[in-house]
């Protein structure tokens, strides 16, 4: 039988959509602005890629969205979007944490490597994770004050992002890689997504709430 899921990515000012089958990524949409284009753009690329597959929105069998931590802006929207979804065709959510989501791009262009996700949480702050090349958690996720040494414990390791800004010059000086143009994709759902489709992990769509992380975190 064949599973359409629908992604979508909203965690930060990139706004993706990408489509599914069976696992197999089979169209993607996405912008990246300096404002928060969701709003406007997320319905859009939604019939987009609809198009692009040339199927209907009755094929759906479910909808993945990043869950976060990020921007309330973003989440807000992609959350009510999918939730809209689930409701309208009867089918199930189910909900991607971001930073594992960019984590699993960042993975298949550096394997075998620790991996540091960062999002911008303002300030000097950041929403952050660590994986190691087993796939181990190294730290949990939430936001945190960043100084020269945060992570040094972790080096080296590749930092993927874009809270990678805020630490460049700062993290200099330790055996840290960037990756600057490796950002946040829907296409980052479609693994996690189909395995937990396949396991029937899915949400409760009338009480499903992002992680925004911290609720001063507004944009």
């Amino acid at each position: 039988m064949n599973s359409y899921i629908l992604h979508l990515e909203t965690a930060t000012k990139v706004c993706s959509v990408a489509l599914s089958l069976n696992g197999v990524q089979i169209a993607c949409k996405e912008s990246t602005s300096d404002e928060y284009i969701h709003g406007e753009q997320l319905t859009n690329f939604v019939s987009n890629v609809l198009l692009m597959a040339k199927i209907s929105i009755k094929n759906l069998s479910a909808v993945s969205v990043s869950s976060g931590p990020g921007s309330y802006t973003g989440l807000r929207i992609g959350a009510s979007t999918a939730k809209g979804l689930c409701f309208g065709l009867s089918i199930p959510l189910i909900a991607v944490p971001s930073l594992i989501s960019l984590i699993s791009i960042a993975e298949k262009k550096y394997p075998r490597i620790t991996i540091c996700a960062l999002f911008d949480a303002r300030r000097m702050e950041v929403f952050s994770q660590i994986i190691d090349k087993n796939k181990d958690e190294l730290k949990i996720v939430g936001p945190e004050i960043i100084d020269a040494d945060t992570y040094s414990q972790f080096d080296p390791f590749l930092a993927v992002g874009d809270g990678t800004q805020k630490v460049k010059e700062l993290w200099a000086h330790r055996h840290i890689q960037f990756d600057d143009l490796l950002q946040p994709s829907a296409i980052g759902q479609i693994d996690i997504a189909y395995k937990k489709y396949i396991l029937k992990e899915f949400e409760d769509v009338a009480y499903f709430v992002p992680d925004y992380g911290k609720e001063f975190y507004t944009n």
